[in-house]
């Protein structure tokens, strides 16, 4: 699970998060919940990710990350990224090896060129192969993310013989900014049921 923003969840050496209201980062027990394992990566001595999550050196990170999540468990592995993180699952699934995806998620993806000067569409999203699906809130406002470009995403990935779009709605404010994660754009006060859906659409994918 790729968080957004800058990608610094704050994971300290005993293992708490100083960072942790990002939507993959906050609902990690939920996914427990469900019999999911999930891996969430921190970035190096704090690094901000934002324009780095399109080159081709993380794409070479999400595959060591998949390497190392390959080598702890059989298990299907999903890709799932939201926000700015969206870009880096595009990104990783586009040069991921065949057969090492069950599936990728992109949810509230930025496709609006912004401060971080890369989007999903920098991602070379034609080489995603892997069954793909993109979660769009109508409620959500942030300005590089808007919902009615789901359909757009979706368009582009050509080389996928599935790719679904999930459509939400609401969402409650407590972040100050739009893209903030406690809004709808972090599908805050809906999580639980945005992540049943999610996960249904996941669990099709383990037949």
């Amino acid at each position: 699970m790729l968080p957004g923003g800058a990608g610094d969840i704050g994971l300290g050496q005993d293992g708490r998060i100083r960072h942790g209201n990002n939507f993959v980062v906050r609902t990690r027990d939920l996914w427990n919940q469900r019999h999911y394992a999930v891996l969430i990566p921190d970035t190096l001595n704090h690094a901000n990710l934002r324009g780095r999550r399109n080159s081709a050196s993380y794409a070479g990170v999400i595959e060591d990350l998949l390497t190392f999540a390959h080598k702890e468990g059989t298990a299907p592995i999903f890709l799932f990224g939201t926000s700015q993180g969206a870009i880096a699952a595009a990104n990783g699934a586009a040069h991921a090896p065949p057969d090492t995806l069950a599936g990728v998620v992109l949810s509230e993806a930025v496709s609006v060129m912004g401060g971080s000067k890369e989007t999903v569409f920098n991602a070379p999203l034609q080489d995603i192969h892997a069954p793909v699906l993109i979660v769009a809130n109508q409620n959500d406002r942030c300005n590089v993310a808007p919902p009615q470009n789901a359909d757009r995403i979706a368009a582009s990935m050509t080389g996928s013989a599935d790719v679904q779009i999930l459509r939400v709605t609401g969402g409650l404010t407590q972040s100050k900014k739009t893209c903030g994660s406690l809004s709808p754009h972090g599908y805050f006060g809906i999580e639980e049921d945005v992540i049943a859906k999610i996960s249904a659409w996941m669990e099709t994918k383990l037949r």
